[in-house]
């Protein structure tokens, strides 16, 4: 559990990972300036999301295609896969209203640390490691206004919770599970 973590911390890390892998599974593949407009997002933000997903076997220049100054990417076999569950995580959270939130570095792979069974917040930050305690925290609640998990009291002192997945965020944490993997 602790590796598929780590595997959606590196993929996350960037904040616009989710909606160009989604994009780019929509399209195939697609070329700079059209990602750029189609998700708002900056050219140095863009140029900084595709090296990290080139970096991490994702995406690759279109060979073959294109001209230096209207550079084109698609996606690899490795790339198609997570593109694909990404799609499924960004229509989910479009339709559960937290497209904004789901983008945040530390939002899905904390969900994810709880989606197989209810944990402490020492846990959590055990498996999800480098999180720092104040972004765990700030995730938790993220996730809890959102109704995507729950803290469920322990009856012991000091007062602790544990936090377990809430049945409306079981497709974002299926798609989670194909990308963790």
């Amino acid at each position: 559990m602790e590796s598929d973590a780590q595997n959606l911390i590196s993929l996350f890390h960037r904040k616009w990972a989710l909606p160009v892998l989604a994009e780019m599974s929509r399209t195939r593949g697609s070329r700079v300036v059209v990602l750029k407009n189609r998700l708002g997002i900056t050219p140095a933000a863009l140029r900084q999301t595709l090296d990290h997903l080139i970096e991490l076997g994702y995406v690759v220049a279109n060979p073959g295609y294109g001209h230096p100054l209207r550079p084109e990417y698609i996606l690899t076999a490795k790339g198609q896969h997570a593109a694909d569950a990404c799609a499924r995580i960004d229509a989910s959270s479009k339709r559960l209203g937290i497209s904004e939130l789901a983008y945040r570095k530390w939002f899905l792979p904390v969900l994810w640390t709880v989606a197989e069974e209810p944990l402490r917040f020492s846990e959590i930050a055990v498996r999800a490691r480098p999180i720092t305690d104040r972004a765990l925290s700030q995730s938790l609640v993220q996730l809890e206004e959102a109704r995507l998990i729950r803290p469920l009291p322990l009856e012991i002192r000091p007062p602790a919770n544990l936090y377990g997945l809430r049945r409306r965020a079981g497709t974002i944490a299926e798609a989670l599970g194909e990308l963790a993997a």
